[in-house]
């Protein structure tokens, strides 16, 4: 077995390549990705379109890099090789796991995030040790000091990350809301409830791409974020700019994905007081869609604003996406006020998640 580079899709591919529906080729990009959908829990799954672009950068501006472990010693069930090929082809290998690290350019600097996966036909063979020794010490070779993973609690990641000393460091659970059995009446009297705390404030919202003239704004909101309980992970704060709201735009637009977007600004003063956004594949949503951030800046909370938000969007984005069913989100075990906000809405716990942390 040995480790390759997998190179990103620029936008100089050959037509078809980055088609949605899947990859074309054997490529060990594409290899990686069956991995990775074979590796999927339930939930919405990442499209093709989306994989690559999270192997040519992280959701946040991080730079990114993939790496493979290919063998070709056998296929799956197989050890002749006369079956079914795992994954991609590498020049002739079977890509049977990898991994994609994300590295923080703008903050965060000594992290680094790891995606790592091995096919479910070839766990307990070393594979994964060996991805996670390669991406150690890939790690290592940029100045990185700490490595940050994340792992369903009910999966084999978890077993995994213990086994090779990760230490937990915070829990999130993810919930969803069913978009077909939502009692839509009840949730409009909730906001009619909610929208008497928030008086002197004003809603905008836009679909995709933020308008120019309110990108300083969202950077200030997305500041908001660092209010976040993160448990132990030793994660400093972002720091939001213009161009990285723009940034990160664009990474999504790779990907496929369409915002919706919801701000709440103070009337008086002008100032932007909180947002919140909802994210879906534009090509093929499968009947998913992801809640994103939601905030309210220090100086507006206490007066609802954060369930105005998420109410006001989520009934827009019903009438513009009638396709989906369900909305998912994550929600840390450690922030009662949002969890609160998430089950008068109707969300219901799907599955827990922890992220994992290791000094390298």
């Amino acid at each position: 077995m040995h480790m390759k580079r997998v190179a990103p899709i620029e936008n100089g591919a050959e037509q078809g390549e980055d088609d949605p529906d899947g990859p074309a080729g054997h490529s060990p990009l594409a290899g990686l990705y069956d991995i990775a959908r074979a590796c999927d829990h339930p939930g919405p799954a990442m499209s093709w379109r989306h994989f690559t672009a999270s192997v040519r950068s992280g959701s946040g501006g991080e730079r990114a890099e993939a790496w493979a472990a290919c063998d070709g010693s056998r296929t799956d069930g197989d050890p002749a090789g006369r079956g079914q090929a795992i994954g991609g082809q590498a020049g002739g290998d079977e890509v049977v796991g990898g991994y994609i690290l994300h590295l923080p350019q703008d903050d965060n600097t000594h992290l680094a995030l790891l995606r790592l996966m091995t096919h479910p036909g070839r766990r307990r063979e070393g594979i994964g040790v060996a991805l996670l020794d390669h991406a150690i010490g890939r790690a290592r070779d940029e100045g990185r000091r700490v490595l940050i993973a994340e792992a369903a609690a009910d999966g084999p990641g978890t077993a995994f990350a213990k086994a090779c000393g990760f230490s937990p460091a915070s829990t999130e659970t993810r919930l969803v809301l069913d978009l077909r059995t939502a009692d839509w009446s009840g949730l409009e009297l909730l906001r009619a409830r909610a929208v008497r705390h928030a008086t002197g404030y004003s809603l905008e919202r836009w679909a995709g791409p933020t308008p120019d003239d309110l990108l300083d704004d969202m950077a200030a909101l997305a500041e908001g974020m660092n209010d976040e309980p993160l448990g132990d992970l030793a994660m400093e704060d972002q720091r939001w700019t213009a161009d990285r709201v723009r940034a990160r735009e664009e990474m999504l637009a790779r990907a496929g994905q369409r915002t919706y977007t919801m701000i709440a600004r103070h009337t008086a003063g002008g100032e932007p007081a909180g947002f919140t956004q909802l994210v879906v594949d534009a090509e093929r949503p499968e009947g998913w869609a992801r809640q994103s951030s939601t905030t309210v800046l220090a100086p507006h909370r206490g007066r609802r604003l954060g369930l105005v938000l998420k109410l006001a969007n989520i009934t827009w984005f019903r009438a513009c996406e009638p396709s989906v069913e369900r909305v998912i989100t994550w929600n840390s075990v450690a922030n009662p006020r949002m969890l609160a906000i998430n089950e008068a809405m109707g969300f219901e716990v799907f599955d827990t998640w922890h992220q994992w942390q290791l000094d390298i």
